[in-house]
């Protein structure tokens, strides 16, 4: 029985690009991996098929919190038992409980996580594109506290996300020799640093070839052409592609400097911690 690793983020931060990288390195893949075959190497949190021998008869759609928070420690115990190692899951959840007082990570099968935090400026770009929304609705999306993804579709179920600061200091705020934090914004401008952070918290020591391999193959570019020939299930049904643009800074070209003082207002103390609050605000 393996123990989980989480790779843990608030949604539309580099969560599909750190499972990307690891499904590469640790396959050692020859060619970049596609997208649609990451679920093949990183379980989901939220696929509600795990949850079926726990449903009672019930169809999945029709379960409730309750019936959620219920086979949740069930179901994170089921994790741990498709591998004699370590697992590793994505998952949007903030760090904390649920409703009824149960963890949303059960700790009792964890082995350690990895965080992945990009700038709420850019992640509510993001989110225009994937929600099909406009920016003042992300930026309310990224203060609400009762935020959730997924659930009453059959195919996933309830992700509680809160705001984007609950969810950054959840899981960063105490420090934890378990947990590894990254930055969106260092994966994309020092790749070869953000992600030997990574290898060396797994223990890994791949070869020099196998380690620039997959942060190739694991790239924006990439990604995105794969998705453009191959096409992409986690895609949103409103969006018109998954991998956007995969840049930083987007912001100071399409926000407002009313939106930008709203999210700064709104997130100053996590935004602070890691270096997001601009000059002069």
């Amino acid at each position: 029985m393996g123990g989980i690793i989480w790779l843990a983020s608030y949604p539309k931060s580099g969560n599909t690009w750190m499972r990307a990288f690891l499904h590469n390195l640790l396959t050692n893949a020859k060619k970049p991996v596609e997208p649609n075959y990451l679920d093949t190497f990183t379980l989901g949190n939220k696929a509600a098929g795990w949850y079926k021998p726990y449903a009672n008869g019930k169809n999945l759609a029709e379960l409730t919190a309750e019936d959620l928070s219920r086979a949740r420690p069930l179901v994170h115990r089921d994790f741990t038992r498709t591998s004699p190692d370590t697992v590793f899951v994505k998952t949007h959840c903030y760090l904390g409980a649920d409703d009824f007082g149960v963890p949303l990570i059960s700790m009792e099968f964890t082995s350690g996580a990895i965080y992945i935090v990009r700038n709420p400026l850019d992640v509510c770009l993001s989110m225009t594109s994937h929600f099909a929304c406009s920016v003042d609705e992300a930026i309310d999306y990224l203060g609400y506290i009762r935020n959730s993804m997924g659930g009453g579709d059959g195919e996933s179920i309830m992700e509680p996300v809160s705001t984007w600061s609950i969810h950054v200091e959840s899981w960063t705020g105490q420090p934890n020799p378990r947990l590894l934090t990254v930055r969106y914004e260092d994966m994309l401008d020092r790749p070869q640093i953000a992600f030997g952070n990574v290898t060396r918290f797994l223990s890994l020591q791949p070869s020099a070839d196998r380690f620039e391999r997959a942060i190739k193959f694991s790239s924006f570019e990439s990604l995105r052409k794969l998705e453009e020939q191959k096409g992409f299930k986690e895609r949103s049904d409103v969006a018109e592609r998954f991998f956007r643009e995969g840049r930083k800074d987007q912001w100071r070209e399409k926000l407002s400097e009313a939106q930008v003082r709203r999210i700064v207002d709104e997130h100053r103390a996590q935004m602070t911690r890691f270096g997001y609050v601009p000059e002069g605000y």
